[in-house]
């Protein structure tokens, strides 16, 4: 017998997300860096340079997370059974790696400059970062406001945001940078601050490349334990075994859960999986879920953890190893089994190397 539960849930930017925030935060970002791109020539600062190459990052995730939202809200067809949820994560890995790039370049000009200093003009760097944390904050305010209270903020619009908090230490950086060369007339001070840039960029874009990797890559969602969530089912009232289980992310904030799930005999196998839908929607946040539940035969039900440690043990069904009866439903189950009494684990034999593991 089979079960499923499928819930309404918010994916991307979501509909909740009001994206004439996001188009207005973008413009502010794009209108600066222009500004700022120009001042960095004027001024010869490296420094502004940098930050305008960053804020150029910020403008795309912005209108990455604008895109994602749009398209969240198409409903899934043909062969995209999920729809296009996974766009945002293209996106933010897209620019998680152009940060690391510019970071790369930004650093190999500002070590240069270190063995050359030129001459700047501190004033003006002074001036543009200035107003450059008045921008960052402002446009940071905007971003926030896009979201809404309470709603769900995509890998984009949290990139989107990282980076302008990232730009808002980068311009008060920058402004340090311009009062040192102001008072002391220390020109190397301009390549020191762009160098301080782009350790937070590498900081910003490699967050980025290892959130939508795992995501990718089928990894249960950051902070979860796998083996944990199975043994907090397995621990659940009538539940004989749990295995399959299967724990990953469709997008971000978005996790999604699967498992074979065997009852006691005579047990009320809808009542089981009801119960084990609410324990994973309230303790892990997981609604989007789908169980395979099904009943233990008679004489197979689970026994504690200690008298199923004799691989020999002998059952109503003859001598089997531990474990072997409990999931004939999948031959080829694969992965942890847990079980009341676990911690978490495998039980019986390993479906990769057929050596007992415990």
């Amino acid at each position: 017998m089979t079960g499923q539960q499928h819930r309404a849930h918010a994916h991307g930017a979501g509909p909740d997300a009001d994206t004439r925030w996001l188009a207005a935060a973008g413009a502010l970002i794009v209108a600066f860096m222009a500004g700022e791109v120009v001042a960095g020539v004027v001024a010869h600062s490296l420094a502004l340079l940098s930050d305008a190459a960053h804020m150029l990052t910020d403008a795309a995730s912005i209108a990455l997370a604008i895109a994602a939202a749009k398209i969240a809200t198409r409903p899934p067809r043909g062969g995209y059974t999920y729809g296009l949820r996974r766009t945002e994560i293209l996106s933010a890995q897209a620019n998680g790696i152009t940060l690391v790039l510019l970071a790369l370049w930004l650093g190999y000009e500002a070590v240069r400059r270190l063995l050359a200093p030129q001459p700047v003009t501190g004033a003006v760097m002074l001036v543009v970062a200035l107003v450059g944390v008045c921008v960052n904050v402002a446009a940071s305010a905007l971003i926030a406001r896009a979201s809404g209270p309470g709603a769900r903020r995509s890998l984009n619009v949290e990139g989107a945001h990282a980076h302008v908090l990232t730009d808002l230490y980068a311009f008060a950086a920058t402004a340090v940078a311009a009062i040192v060369v102001l008072t002391t007339g220390f020109d190397r001070a301009d390549p020191i601050a762009t160098l301080a840039v782009v350790a937070l960029m590498l900081r910003t874009g490699g967050g980025l490349i290892r959130a939508s990797g795992r995501i990718f890559l089928e990894a249960a969602p950051a902070g979860l334990d796998p083996a944990a969530l199975g043994a907090a089912m397995a621990a659940r009232p009538h539940v004989a075994e749990v295995h399959d289980l299967h724990v990953w992310e469709i997008t971000s904030g978005m996790p999604a859960a699967s498992a074979h799930v065997l009852v006691a005999p005579r047990q009320d196998c809808h009542a089981v999986r009801a119960d084990l839908e609410t324990l994973l929607a309230r303790e892990y946040g997981i609604t989007h879920l789908t169980l395979q539940v099904d009943h233990v035969r008679d004489g197979a039900a689970a026994q504690p953890a200690a008298s199923r440690a004799d691989p020999g043990e002998q059952h109503e069904f003859g001598r089997q190893p531990a474990g072997q009866e409990l999931s004939e439903h999948c031959e080829d189950a694969h992965g942890p089994r847990y079980r009341p009494g676990d911690t978490g684990g495998f039980v019986g034999k390993s479906r990769a190397t057929g050596k007992s593991r415990e």
